[in-house]
């Protein structure tokens, strides 16, 4: 899993974002000891996130980063700022019931209102845009999208505006669509540029963030003690943050937790700049757009005109031959007036999923703290996330806990034979979503 993890790591350096960024010189990596109050292994989204929360709050932080920083999810990801969680709604009711859920969508709500204020803090220049699209395929998959919407609007308020048949192509035009619904609180920005922001900030609040250094092993105690290749960090706390990254380049930090996520590859294109008029005729509103199909299609269009469209996922942990040209006639299905278009870039990589696509937070002993399962509901959620996790640490955890609530459960198969499981699952929903 490691060698794939590093495939792919080559794999998004050629991506738009890296080549729409300036990223500033390397930091050195860890040599030596450090003494700090928390460590933080992961420097994407919700590493950050919490190490901006922490220094805040007046905790010295120290962040390990195996690449550089947002190399991983956060800086390859689709961009997608989405309320609520992968689960749905209905995971938490059932488990947690109606109340703690509702508390939930309205933390998931103040995700992206977080995201916002930081944006807005921070000056970070990332092509932020409200606006989202859920679109339908079939008559089937229409009944579903109305029902989820239904319930979303009457029991959370979410407000949609709906199409159907033919009067979906004035909401984006694309004619294998045959129901959408349009909502204003979730949207799009330009994940990696969001991402070297919060690196930014945290850098200013006095954060020690330490590049290309790997954690290897985690002693517990009163004063948690991590190893690196040459150094050590001591710690009163732990963050780890490292989501599916963790399990393959660190397995001995947190074994316990790792069989409860699966590394899932998602990959994106981008195509060449469009005329400005044609992509004002695609997706009039600038939305972002994801169907409901369990192997779904995601797409939107950046600042500079291109279509980014994210679809082809493996879930054999290998990336697909023929990727581009396979991601390109999946993109011209969808959008027949781009069959032509050429192909500027093409990336991906691996993100966690859990069991049941709700976020898995939880706590290892008294004073080492871990957050997984994004299950693509990420760009948004891990800010929240970290903000979460530093109040915990500062002695408010009562809202870390009704996340640490939520039970999961393990990938069937055990670490030999949970992929090849998943492959045979996905690909019985993969024949589904075509009926």
């Amino acid at each position: 899993m490691g060698s794939l993890l590093q495939s792919d790591t080559q794999l998004n350096r050629h991506s738009y974002y890296e080549a729409g960024v300036t990223r500033p010189a390397p930091l050195a990596p860890l040599a030596g000891e450090v003494q700090t109050d928390v460590v933080v292994v992961g420097g994407g989204f919700a590493g950050l996130s919490a190490a901006i929360e922490l220094a805040q709050r007046g905790f010295t932080v120290t962040v390990l980063e195996a690449d550089r920083v947002c190399s991983g999810a956060s800086g390859r990801n689709g961009g997608q700022v989405i309320v609520g969680y992968a689960s749905g709604q209905s995971e938490l009711e059932q488990q947690l019931g109606m109340q703690a859920a509702r508390q939930m969508w309205d933390m998931g709500l103040e995700a992206i209102d977080l995201m916002d204020a930081r944006i807005a803090q921070w000056a970070i220049e990332c092509e932020r845009k409200n606006g989202y699209l859920y679109v339908a395929d079939s008559p089937r998959k229409a009944r579903a999208l109305d029902a989820e919407m239904d319930a979303m609007d009457t029991r959370y308020g979410l407000s949609t505006a709906r199409a159907y048949g033919a009067e979906v192509r004035a909401m984006i035009d694309a004619p294998r669509y045959v129901a959408c619904a349009y909502e204003k609180r979730s949207g799009h920005v330009h994940p990696l540029k969001y991402g070297l922001g919060l690196a930014r900030a945290a850098l200013a609040l006095g954060v020690q963030i330490y590049e290309n250094t790997l954690a290897l092993t985690m002693e517990p105690g009163a004063t948690v003690r991590l190893r690196t290749a040459q150094g050590t960090v001591r710690a009163r706390y732990v963050l780890l943050a490292g989501n599916c990254s963790l399990p393959a380049l660190a397995p001995r930090l947190a074994p316990s937790i790792a069989a409860r996520i699966m590394p899932v590859g998602t990959y994106i294109v981008a195509t060449a700049p469009l005329d400005p008029g044609l992509v004002q005729t695609l997706i009039p509103s600038g939305a972002a757009a994801c169907d409901n199909n369990v192997v779904l299609d995601y797409f939107r269009f950046s600042q500079d005109a291109r279509l980014l469209f994210g679809g082809r996922v493996s879930y054999s942990s290998r990336t697909p031959a023929r990727l581009q040209q396979r991601m390109a006639a999946h993109m011209a299905a969808v959008f027949p007036q781009l069959r032509h278009t050429p192909i500027a870039f093409t990336w991906g990589g691996f993100v966690d999923i859990s069991m049941n696509r709700a976020p898995d937070f939880g706590r290892l002993g008294h004073n080492v703290y871990y957050l997984q399962g994004f299950s693509g509901h990420g760009v948004a959620l891990t800010g929240l996330a970290g903000q979460l996790v530093a109040q915990a640490i500062a002695g408010e955890a009562s809202r870390f806990e009704l996340f640490s609530r939520l039970k999961h459960h393990d990938f069937p198969g055990g670490a030999l034979l949970r992929t090849p499981s998943l492959v045979l699952g996905m690909l019985y929903h993969r024949l589904r979503d075509y009926f």
